[in-house]
């Protein structure tokens, strides 16, 4: 039973821990500080009131007392020898304490002896007879002046207790006048309505100033945290947002890079394949037709004298034509391999030149669309290149595929970013059937990925658009 009751009391406690973790630190600030200002505000409420309480009472009693002691003690005898009062002083006593401003602010007048005997009392029953001497009555022959503003509590206070209100209690020490001995001490009682009024007062105007001065404190302290909270949470949430666009931009370049180590491993297997391309070429053209023609040097049609100088005129011719025949496929396929000069051309410019050098091989028509703005910016020398061969190839392709109809190539640039177009309005192909290793489309598409650009094609039976985008900043960077 007290395992399930211990789990409970936890489970409360992470709940409770956990709803205050939530908070914000203002709020907590807010309810932590609002609590420890009550505190301070009941704490030093009291604190202060009670002082100021026991200071004003005993500044009021001292003044009493004095004038008190001033009326009184002259009439006194030498209470040191004498045991008892006499009528004569008992008379001069009552008339005193019964007239004049003493009359009127005194409820009960004591005279006390050290052991406790009442010497004089305006209550004639109380004198003669011994009480136990209590605490203040003790400290008042120690030689202090004891006040106390409440109610009467003690055993001979009967009167008093009957009124019901809180009266000012004075014990005053009475001095032999040549020792300072302390011989008796006076105990009165005072009605005190005014002292009563200032001391409410006083003590509402104290808590009114605690109260005033925590909360303006607390307030002030408030205001500053809450400024501070608002600040940090203004720059968490911008920390945030800068770690979640730090973090979006690190997966972007590790993809990046990745695209970008996948495309040069591509790259690398396609250049050997376009190397052994055109080792094929120049192997299957080129160099099968020079050898034809060095066979035909050592044929006996040219080695034998008996041969006609017209059979030998026209065996040279065969030999010359084939020669030419070689020397024209090299020149096709070195134009193939290089570019013109295109490191000072713009963007139009080169798709410009890349189209005019496609109609003039093939004679094939190409509208040209250019919507670039009247500047352009300027491109990189890899941006360049990409930007010539895709032209150059996707015209090609379109030519040997679609048989060049409906060929169109269109030039954009928006947002910092370049895109050109080709489109046919041939037959179309299946996208999925490129084989990867191929060296047309793929080398396109590992060249533009290569710059951080895309490449994408759509073919359908009623033509194929090949697109290519570059953004301007990773052409820069390249």
């Amino acid at each position: 039973m007290r395992r399930p009751i211990e789990g409970h009391i936890q489970s409360r406690m992470r709940a409770m821990t956990g709803r205050w973790n939530a908070l914000s630190l203002a709020h907590q600030f807010f309810i932590a500080g609002g609590a420890v200002a009550l505190v301070a505000i009941v704490l030093v409420g009291a604190f202060v009131t009670n002082l100021i309480e026991a200071t004003v009472t005993r500044n009021s009693a001292a003044a009493t007392a004095l004038y008190v002691d001033s009326i009184i003690a002259p009439i006194l005898p030498d209470l040191k020898t004498a045991a008892a009062l006499d009528e004569t002083v008992e008379r001069a006593l009552d008339e005193t304490l019964s007239q004049g401003a003493l009359g009127q602010r005194l409820i009960s007048f004591r005279l006390w002896r050290k052991d406790g005997t009442v010497l004089y009392a305006n209550d004639k029953a109380l004198m003669g007879r011994r009480f136990e001497p209590n605490a203040d009555l003790q400290r008042a022959f120690s030689g202090g002046i004891v006040a106390r503003f409440d109610h009467a509590d003690d055993p001979e206070s009967t009167t008093e207790r009957a009124t019901g209100k809180r009266l000012l209690e004075i014990y005053n020490p009475v001095l032999q006048p040549w020792s300072g001995e302390i011989v008796a001490v006076l105990e009165f009682y005072e009605v005190s309505n005014e002292f009563e009024n200032d001391l409410r007062t006083a003590r509402l105007s104290t808590w009114a100033a605690v109260i005033l001065v925590t909360l303006l404190f607390f307030s002030v302290l408030s205001l500053i945290v809450f400024r501070g909270n608002r600040t940090i949470e203004r720059q968490r949430v911008a920390l945030a947002g800068r770690i979640a666009e730090l973090s979006s931009l690190l997966s972007e370049n590790k993809a990046l890079s990745a695209r970008v180590q996948r495309a040069s491993q591509r790259t690398a297997a396609l250049n050997e394949n376009f190397l052994r391309r055109v080792g094929a070429d120049l192997h299957d053209g080129p160099a099968q037709l020079v050898a034809f023609a060095g066979l035909r040097i050592d044929s006996e049609v040219l080695l034998d004298p008996s041969v006609s100088r017209a059979r030998r005129e026209q065996e040279i011719t065969a030999i010359k034509d084939s020669l030419d025949e070689a020397m024209r496929e090299i020149r096709s396929i070195c134009t193939g391999l290089v570019l013109p000069d295109i490191e000072a051309l713009g963007v139009r410019d080169i798709v410009e030149r890349a189209v005019r050098a496609y109609r003039q091989r093939t004679g094939a028509r190409v509208a040209l669309v250019d919507e670039t703005p009247v500047e352009l910016p300027a491109l990189s020398t890899a941006m360049r290149i990409c930007v010539y061969r895709f032209v150059q190839e996707t015209l090609n392709n379109g030519y040997r595929h679609a048989h060049a109809k409906g060929q169109s190539v269109t030039l954009n640039v928006t947002d910092r970013t370049v895109t050109v177009k080709t489109a046919d309005e041939g037959a179309g192909f299946d996208v999925s059937a490129v084989q990867p290793k191929s060296l047309g489309l793929a080398g396109l598409r590992e060249r533009i990925e290569s710059l951080g650009g895309q490449f994408n094609i759509q073919a359908t039976p009623q033509g194929t658009v090949v697109t290519m985008r570059l953004g301007l900043e990773e052409g820069e960077q390249t």
